[in-house]
This record gives C-alpha cells, sequence and structure tokens, in this order.
C-alpha cells in the first residue's frame, strides 16, 4: 500500500506543475475502494514539517482530489448582504463568520434585527458545519482566540499561549474571572471537556477531523488538560501554522458540561441547544426561538467583552425566502439582510446599503461517487462521464446572470489567493487549474465534441450529437430553496439538456437538504464551502474518508 501511495503523489506532483493541461487518468485513483490513499496522502501533509515539501504534497492531493471529477467547481465565492445605512459596525471575516456584538445603530434603537438563513441545523458549536451556524455561534459563544475586524485572529477567552521548542505542546492562559451566561465560573476545565467531546467518535461532530493532529486522537482521546482553572495544555503531533485559527473556530469552543449531559443524549448529542435558554460564554445569549420563523438574542453580561457591548438585543427572521426577505428589508422590518433575490441584484449594484465584500471559497456541485448512476461503470468510465458534466456547464453564464458580482470561474477546488503554507500564495491566478472554465463559451462545438466523446468512452450512445433512447441518463439535482441556487440548477439542466441528459431538479428546506446531502441521499447537489482558515488543508481534509463533511461520500 505505501508503495502504491508514493507511485500516486509521485504521478499527481508532476501533474501540480501542469497548468490547464490535467491527464486526469494519471492522478485517478477508485474514490470507494482505494480512497485510503487519499487519506495517506493527507496524513503525510498534516505531518510534514517542511512547509515547501507540504505545500508541495497539497498540489498532490488536489490533483488527485480533481482526477475523480466528483467535485464540479463552478465558480469562486464572494459575500452578498444588505445593511441599513444607519447600522456600524458589523464586520466579516473572509469565511463569511459575521461578528455583531460591536454594531452600533445611530437610529436610537438598541435592537438590530438580521436575516442570516432559515432554521439553524445545529446551534452546537461542536455539531455545526454551516456558515450561518457559525455565525450564530461567534455571537453567543467565545472560544481561545476570535478575529477581529481587520481579519486577525487576536486573544478572546485567553490572554496568550507559549510552545514548548519542538512545536508541539502548547500552554495557553486564560483570563481570570470568565464566566458562563448564568453567572458559573468557566475554567480550563470547560475547555478539556469540550474538545474531547467534540473530537470523539461518539459525538459524531463534522469536523471532529479537525483533532486529528492532536497526539492521542487516534487513540481517541486527544492530549488535552487543564492544568488548572486558567490553564491549557494540549499537545500535537507535528508543529501547525494555523493553531490559532483552530483555537477561533467553533468547533473549539467550550459548552458547559453540567447543562449538557442533562439535556443531551446519546441519540441526540445537540438536543441541549434545540431550544432557547441554554447557557453560552459569548456576547448573547439565545432567549427565545419560535422554530422556523425567528430566534431572539440578548446581551450576556457576563461576557468578558461586554462593557463594549451597545446592541441590547439581536431579532433574527428565519426564512429561505428571498422575495420575503427583500420585502422585509424595504419595509424595515429588518436591518440586515443576508440574502439578496437573484433579479434584484443587478439594480442594487449602485446601491450604498448593498455590500460586495471579498471571500475566500469555492461554490460548486458534486457527485455522490456511490450514486446508483455510476452502476456498471468502470473507475475510468465514471470519472469520464463527470468530467463530460463538468464540460457542458456555462460557468460564465452563471458567474455573469446568476451571481452578477463579480465571480470568477472556478478550474480547481482551492481558491485563487488561498495562502501555501509556506509564506506565499497557492493559486495566484486563473490560468493555473484542471481545465479551461470558458472553453464551453469560446469553443462550444468541440468542447460539446469532447464531452460526448468522454459519454461515449463510458458506453453511451448518441445520434447527431443527441443521447440515443437506447442509453438514456436521468440524473436529479439535490438544492435548498434559495433562488440564487435554482437558477444555477436551471441553467445546468438546460446546459445538459442540449446533448439530451436529463436532469431533474429537487428542492428541499436547508435542514433536510444538509442531512440528505450529509448521508449521500443524492446523485448530484448544490455544494460550496467557506474556507475555515487560510490553508489549503481545510479544503483537502474535508475529503478523507472519515469526514463529516465528505458529501461526495468518498471511501465510503
Amino acid at each position: 500500500m505505501k508503495k502504491v501511495i508514493a507511485l500516486v503523489i509521485a504521478a499527481a506532483m508532476m501533474l501540480s506543475l501542469a497548468t490547464t493541461a490535467f491527464a486526469a487518468s494519471e492522478a485517478l485513483i477508485d474514490p470507494v475502494a482505494d480512497w485510503g490513499q487519499y487519506d495517506e496522502m493527507v496524513a503525510q501533509i498534516k505531518s510534514e514539517t517542511d512547509m515547501a515539501k507540504r505545500t508541495e504534497l497539497m498540489h498532490a492531493a488536489e490533483d488527485v482530489l480533481m482526477a475523480t471529477y466528483c467535485v464540479i467547481p463552478l465558480y469562486y465565492y464572494n459575500d452578498i448582504f444588505l445593511q441599513k445605512d444607519y447600522v456600524d459596525g458589523i464586520f466579516c471575516n473572509p469565511f463569511q463568520t459575521k461578528f455583531f456584538m460591536y454594531a452600533t445603530m445611530s437610529n436610537g434603537s438598541d435592537t438590530l434585527k438580521l436575516q442570516l438563513s432559515s432554521e439553524p441545523d445545529y446551534l452546537d458549536p461542536a455539531l455545526n458545519s454551516s456558515v450561518d451556524g457559525a455565525c450564530l455561534a461567534a455571537n453567543t459563544f467565545s472560544g481561545l482566540y476570535t478575529y477581529n475586524a481587520e481579519n486577525k485572529t487576536v486573544p478572546a477567552c485567553a490572554t496568550g499561549y507559549e510552545v514548548s521548542e519542538d512545536g508541539l505542546t502548547y500552554t495557553v492562559t486564560l483570563r481570570e474571572g470568565l464566566l458562563w451566561s448564568d453567572g458559573t465560573p468557566l475554567t480550563a476545565a470547560d475547555f478539556e471537556y469540550s474538545w474531547k467531546r467534540a473530537a470523539s467518535p461518539a459525538t459524531a461532530a463534522d469536523y471532529a477531523y479537525m483533532f486529528n493532529g492532536f497526539d492521542g486522537y487516534e487513540a481517541g482521546d486527544i492530549n488535552v488538560t487543564a492544568v488548572d482553572d486558567v490553564t491549557l495544555q494540549f499537545v500535537l503531533t507535528a508543529p501547525c501554522a494555523y493553531i490559532e485559527d483552530l483555537m477561533a473556530f467553533p468547533t473549539f469552543y467550550p459548552v458547559q458540561k453540567a447543562w449538557v449531559e442533562e439535556h443531551a443524549t446519546a441519540e441526540a448529542p445537540g438536543a441541549w441547544c434545540q431550544e432557547a435558554g441554554f447557557p453560552s460564554n459569548g456576547a448573547y445569549v439565545c432567549t427565545a426561538w419560535s422554530h422556523d420563523t425567528s430566534m431572539t438574542y440578548e446581551k450576556n453580561p457576563n461576557w468578558y467583552d461586554a462593557d463594549k457591548v451597545t446592541i441590547n438585543k439581536l431579532e433574527f427572521m428565519l426564512s429561505a425566502d428571498d422575495t420575503a426577505i427583500f420585502a422585509a428589508y424595504n419595509d424595515g422590518s429588518i436591518d440586515f439582510a443576508d440574502s439578496v433575490p437573484t433579479d434584484e441584484i443587478a439594480s442594487l449594484k449602485d446601491n450604498p446599503e448593498f455590500h460586495i465584500i471579498d471571500a475566500l471559497g469555492t461554490y460548486y456541485a458534486a457527485f455522490n461517487c456511490s450514486s446508483p448512476l455510476f452502476e456498471g461503470k468502470t473507475v475510468e468510465q465514471a470519472a469520464a462521464m463527470r468530467e463530460a458534466f463538468s464540460l457542458l456547464i456555462d460557468r460564465d453564464y452563471i458567474c455573469e446572470n446568476v451571481g452578477q458580482t463579480g465571480q470568477i470561474a472556478a478550474n480547481a477546488y482551492i481558491p485563487v489567493g488561498m495562502a501555501d503554507g509556506n509564506g506565499g500564495v497557492f493559486k495566484t491566478d486563473i490560468e493555473t487549474g484542471y481545465y479551461d472554465p470558458y472553453a464551453i463559451n469560446n469553443d462550444y462545438e468541440g468542447t460539446v465534441a469532447k464531452a460526448i466523446e468522454l459519454l461515449e468512452s463510458a458506453g453511451y450512445v448518441f445520434n447527431d450529437g443527441m443521447l440515443s433512447a437506447e442509453t438514456p441518463i436521468n440524473i436529479e439535482y439535490l438544492t435548498n430553496t434559495s433562488s440564487g441556487h435554482v437558477a444555477v440548477a436551471e441553467s445546468m439542466q438546460q446546459d445538459f439538456a442540449a446533448i439530451g441528459i436529463n436532469m431533474t431538479i429537487q428542492q428541499e428546506d436547508w435542514n433536510v437538504f444538509l442531512e440528505d446531502r450529509k448521508n449521500g441521499n443524492f446523485d448530484f447537489a448544490r455544494e460550496g464551502w467557506i474556507a475555515d482558515f487560510n490553508d489549503p488543508i481545510n479544503m483537502l481534509e474535508m475529503w478523507i474518508t472519515e469526514s463529516g463533511n465528505n458529501d461526495c461520500q468518498f471511501g465510503r
């Protein structure tokens, strides 16, 4: 096995030096039976101490991922929202986490009315894996570190830390006098409990793999210890350049042991925060929750930085109806809207209340590698089918007519501009990638012919450029109900229909959609990944077999 892995890495490294020319077959492995090779690659990256070699290994891992054509990048993200001109002080990091605790309002109100999403899937910071859930967590809980308005990591519950000479042992000092929202003391023991809980297989956290760089992870007991009330010590297996980003990430937030163990169950570990009233340690506390309608958060006077919070209440509108959200914003029912109808974007571009900000992530579509669509196909034939779908997508149309805010068509999964972990940039421009994202625009006939050729290699029959009735392709695309996502689906549906592929669109409510996608109940699905921190490993390790974010079902 080790020899096979070495050969895969070597071949992929050679490919990573190429630009738009990419011989996928040379890096292709069976995404079901042989995915352990990818797992080993990621493990090697996580343990590599030579940062230049680590960067090369990450390029190689992306080559292997992209060779499957299960991940179909469409464009690189930016973030848009509407914010009233009397609101100031809200800030957002490149990972689309929005911080409301330092907001101010010049209209005399101390209540900020917002829309982030529909009913959240989880409020438990260990179980959440959605952007809206991360925003709620960041305003309700506080980790050891956080982000400031300049997108820099800064101490939160911690005051700082020391690192051993070998870069493996961290000793973190907490602030004195930390409290939970219910007034009980918050100590280093709360962090020890919470981190071990999040890493435990029994919790089944999607992000448990973020602890796989900790000593003891493989044995099921990560090496983190509360030395005393204000001292937390943890040990890694290799130096980690993004450790402060991890300490600022929701999965690493503390939860109150007594409350969790009283209200959670083995079957529902997140049940402790499925209703309002649970203790937290952030700027706000959830005090009311009318499911699928609204949530209310009130200022937590026990937060360590409470004297800087001037907004006493956050009122969230829970909705995925873009039209209703836009109407609520326009009539003054909400002050902040994180969702905008696609057909309104063009008219809003010159409106100073319409904000477009940079983000670090990729909007994509994904195939379930174990879908019945690929039954009876070889690994190469299944990859050829997926590559054909990718070629047929008019990404330029999606960017210009659906996104409409300057999105860049994507030709790789890891976005342009992401750091490489070695003082440089992983990809500096869109010229370096795995395919020409504008091929369908610049050479329509040639690109369609290539797609047909790939499908023919997988056993499909064509007559005069159209798929024959004797070898039909019927596929279902799963998406949530937001107008922009549906518009993307409809665009691809039309692209595929041009050669006779029949794609139906299945729309689901947000939390149902998340569960079906995570559990592999789809053929082809809407996806998007906003980076959790600025290092490519974040976008690579999510695809290891055990990851709760492995929607493609690699290795399963």
